[in-house]
């Protein structure tokens, strides 16, 4: 029987990242370990689920990895059932500690084994777990994707009202809310039929999209209504989440003081079970109240507490890796290729970060540092091969035929650009945008880079805009913003005006040097300026 508080992945579940503190006297010694082999399958995942259910998640996982380990006969059906959902819960773990590509890693070897074993009855799990990953990365048409995968294989009540919530609260994000009330009224009206126990996500997802709507009132209800339920459930992510909830609700009402009250309530339940990511949006709510304020020195200090979190749980290359996780999917029957990269990838990280202690440790010595920086050079151009070697089999394996985002298909049907000839185009307009004397020169354009790269103005913008899924304008932007915080971050910037800054990357105004940067990093240039220097100077 399948755990469902276990093995769903509820959206709206607040996460703790990968440094979340588990209670260590729970974690059993090599001997206890040894003792526990001798228990039979069942009881291993019995037992593992336990330690689960006491939030020891790195024993939860020692058991999970002995059952997972287990030899798995043919002819077992009810073995090879349990360890698939010992990878699925794996990857339930590893979400909620924030590890998005491990998790998807074990969701992606679960629906291996769900195809080799023929046992389907879990891929709606699976398929709900890669949705909410994608969620997380605010990929939303990706997650809904994979929800309405889901949804085509639900085979009982409980699941489909988290399914259900899950594709309401992604058609909000989009934007649909009528579509979004639908799916949520499903999930209510099955919930109150079946199964009662989530009804604080559905409350929540209800108030969520009431206040999308501006009708404070009724989303004042539903959070209270959903508050109340996560207390009797003891979900304590849930009422840490409606608290914030309702002191941001209160913000947009400009009622300041009852929006401080509650996201201060939410911060310190926060702090205490380390939710790091509700610490972040509350920091970032905290330093908007402080702007409206007027207090702009409390503004900047939230705002830094808020960048640092934030940075912590979703850096820049977790969310780098957003592409890496739909492509690991879409090429999923060759993953065994895949992992082997990886694998070869981490071992090379290791071995340079040692090379960079041992090269630490032994500076006074001229001869060992030239050894040591000639090992860490060549280390590194092979970990960029490995990297590239990895893009290149991605790149290979994507299906077109079955691109879930389907940007411009019917525009480009009558292309004549191929796949290979795709691919080599797109090496060619990375290898331009590299190069930064060429993109920030303010007459660049989508007809210069054609020319650069030896091509005509209709195949490089349908590469940039099936590819790359961006238009050539924002694309152009991203490169040229990297440079302006290259810039930014020289120690003789001081001297420069924002003006020059804009016009030395590119850009024909400052106005648009501002509004491309504030699309890119969420903040304005003088903003950002003053959060990395620590300083109330103007720029």
């Amino acid at each position: 029987m399948i755990k469902k508080g276990l093995t769903i992945l509820l959206l709206l579940c607040p996460i703790a990242f990968c440094g979340q503190k588990t209670n260590s006297d729970s974690f059993p010694s090599n001997d206890i370990i040894s003792n526990f082999k001798s228990l039979s399958n069942s009881q291993l995942l019995d037992t593992a689920n336990y330690f689960y259910n006491k939030n020891s998640f790195d024993t939860a996982l020692v058991f999970y990895s002995l059952l997972i380990n287990t030899p798995v006969k043919d002819i077992d059906v009810e073995q090879q059932k349990r360890v698939i959902e010992a990878h699925n819960n794996s990857a339930v773990i590893y979400y909620y500690l924030g590890d998005y590509r491990s998790s998807y890693d074990f969701l992606i070897k679960a629906l291996f084994l769900c195809e080799k074993y023929r046992v389907s009855a879990y891929e709606p799990l699976i398929y709900t777990n890669m949705g909410n990953i994608y969620y997380r990365f605010k990929k939303f048409d990706l997650a809904n994707l994979y929800y309405s995968k889901a949804l085509n294989f639900c085979p009982d009540s409980a699941t489909l009202i988290v399914i259900l919530n899950n594709l309401g609260h992604t058609e909000m994000e989009r934007g649909n809310l009528d579509t979004s009330f639908f799916y949520l009224n499903k999930s209510l009206n099955i919930s109150k039929q079946f199964d009662d126990k989530y009804l604080y996500i559905i409350f929540n997802s209800i108030a969520q999209v009431y206040q999308k709507q501006n009708k404070y009132d009724s989303a004042l209800f539903y959070y209270q209504l959903s508050l109340e339920k996560a207390d009797e459930n003891s979900k304590m992510e849930h009422k840490m989440e409606n608290l914030t909830n309702l002191g941001n609700l209160f913000f947009e009402l400009n009622r300041l003081d009852s929006a401080s009250y509650y996201i201060n309530l939410s911060n310190d339940g926060a702090k205490e079970n380390n939710f790091f990511r509700i610490m972040a949006e509350n920091y970032h709510i905290l330093s908007k109240i402080e702007e409206t304020k007027g207090n702009n020195i409390k503004e900047l200090e939230y705002f830094k507490k808020y960048a640092k979190l934030k940075d912590s749980v979703f850096n820049v290359n977790i969310f780098g890796e957003i592409n890496q996780l739909q492509r690991l999917y879409d090429f999923s029957k060759i993953n065994q290729q895949i992992e082997q990269l990886v694998v070869e990838q981490q071992i090379k990280e290791r071995t340079i970060r040692y090379q960079r202690i041992i090269w630490t440790s032994t500076s006074g010595i001229l001869f060992v540092v030239s050894i040591m920086s000639l090992l860490l050079f060549f280390q590194k151009r092979k970990l960029n091969k490995a990297y590239k070697a990895l893009f290149e089999k991605n790149l290979e394996s994507i299906n077109f035929k079955e691109n879930t985002l389907e940007i411009n298909q019917e525009k480009y049907k009558k292309s004549g650009l191929t796949y290979d000839m795709q691919s080599e185009l797109l090496d060619k307009i990375l290898g331009v945008m590299d190069d930064t004397s060429k993109i920030c020169d303010k007459d660049f354009s989508l007809d210069k880079l054609a020319e650069t790269v030896q091509s005509n103005h209709a195949y490089v913008s349908q590469v940039i805009n099936t590819v790359l899924k961006k238009n050539f304008s924002s694309f152009l932007n991203s490169y040229r913003i990297r440079e302006a915080l290259r810039l930014f971050s020289e120690p003789d910037v001081k001297k420069y005006t924002i003006e020059y800054i804009a016009f030395k990357v590119g850009f024909k105004s400052q106005s648009g040097f501002r509004d491309a940067f504030k699309a890119i990093m969420g903040v304005s240039p003088n903003f950002y300026i003053k959060s990395i220097r620590g300083k109330s100077e103007k720029f």
